[in-house]
């Protein structure tokens, strides 16, 4: 099985780092520290055409496969190092556009995908609740039918990009008796809808420069051309493949990180001098660059081989699975050796590495934690 890039991919590949490095990373220690959102680099990102890249070209987007867009992710994070706009640019193309273009119908693909693509708004996608995370078929968000329009009420939380958003797909219990299969239904609710509120800016560890939110409904009222797919079928078809291109899509920009910072441990190490020689020249040092580059690269290999299995129809929710869990470790790992090999540097954040630790420990839990990962895993072999 040959997982080369071809040279239009590595082309891709390389035009988005050199984007990136000139148009993201100037500022973004600044943003972080201030913890946020910059709408002038998100206008440039939309420019240079990632906002659109898995929507159909009918619709504005690029058509881009799965493979393409984690390529796109993982370019984006390499050269721009701003793990946040990677967390929103990923949530906005895999959660928020790509439910629409799967399900939407044509007038409401008419009506929001051209604007996603173009990076005129930005998308988000709201399951979690306070009480119901990795257990979604805990919600307790309700939509009450009254003729041809549905109440909801509920509260919504850990939302990337909510405070950003003109369109939010919002999973809702529609049936309180049926079982979770048949019991939920999405609805692409307009921001501006009376009773929809941002209830609450969620400060994080990392990811700084991307709102995360709690949103609140209150006697929220929504049309019956607003639902999302069929009612009643959300949890499976919506929701969980929703989970399917965080993993095998978001966790790319994980590795554009890990690699980041891989070469600019490789560089200290080869210019930091202690007792009259390159750090480099001692074996403690080339232990840790050593497992970051083993780390790196199983890393890819497997995020890319969830990611062309996806695009080639074949099964493969372990595989995904296996991505998301290993990405979601090893970028922690691989980032304390980023720091102990910068020493004091590595702490403070001039140097950028502290920040990728802040970053990683996300990919370990949003989006399916390491845990649930292992338990998809574990069914596999166990049944």
């Amino acid at each position: 099985m040959d997982f080369r890039l071809s040279e239009e991919q590595e082309a891709f590949l390389d035009s988005v780092r050199a984007f990136a490095r000139e148009h993201v990373e100037p500022g973004v220690l600044e943003r972080d520290r201030a913890g946020t959102w910059d709408w002038d680099v998100w206008k440039q990102v939309a420019g240079f055409g990632l906002a659109g890249l898995p929507v159909p070209e009918e619709y504005g987007g690029s058509g881009a496969d799965v493979l393409t867009t984690g390529l796109a992710l993982e370019g984006l994070a390499y050269g721009g190092r701003d793990a946040g706009l990677n967390l929103s640019l990923g949530a906005h193309l895999t959660i928020g556009a790509m439910p629409i273009a799967l399900h939407g119908t044509e007038e409401q693909k008419q009506r929001w995908l051209p604007r996603l693509a173009a990076g005129e708004t930005v998308g988000a996608f709201a399951i979690t609740e306070p009480e119901a995370g990795p257990d979604t078929a805990g919600m307790k968000t309700r939509a009450e039918r009254h003729g041809d329009t549905y109440v909801l009420n509920g509260t919504k939380t850990f939302i990337t990009n909510g405070s950003l958003a003109e369109v939010v797909t919002v999973i809702a219990r529609t049936d309180p008796d049926a079982p979770a299969g048949q019991a939920f239904t999405a609805f692409l609710v307009e921001t501006g809808t009376p009773g929809f509120e941002v209830s609450k800016e969620l400060r994080k560890l990392g990811n700084r420069t991307s709102p995360t939110v709690e949103l609140s409904l209150t006697d929220v009222e929504v049309h019956e051309s607003q639902i999302l797919g069929d009612v009643g079928t959300a949890l499976w078809r919506i929701g969980f493949e929703c989970f399917d291109w965080e993993r095998c899509v978001m966790v790319a920009s994980a590795i554009g990180s890990m690699q980041r910072d891989l070469e600019e441990s490789v560089r200290y190490a080869q210019e930091r001098e202690a007792f009259g020689k390159p750090i480099g020249r001692f074996g403690a040092i080339q232990h840790k660059v050593a497992q970051m580059r083993l780390r790196l690269e199983i890393a890819r290999l497997l995020q890319r081989q969830a990611a062309w299995m996806k695009d080639e129809g074949i099964e493969h929710s372990t595989e995904a699975a296996m991505a998301k869990a290993y990405i979601g470790e090893a970028g922690v790992e691989s980032a304390l050796d980023a720091i102990q090999l910068h020493g004091g540097w590595g702490y403070v954040d001039e140097f950028h590495v502290e920040r990728s630790l802040r970053d990683a420990k996300l990919a370990g839990i949003g989006g399916g934690s390491t845990e649930i990962q292992e338990m998809i895993i574990a069914r596999t072999l166990l049944g």
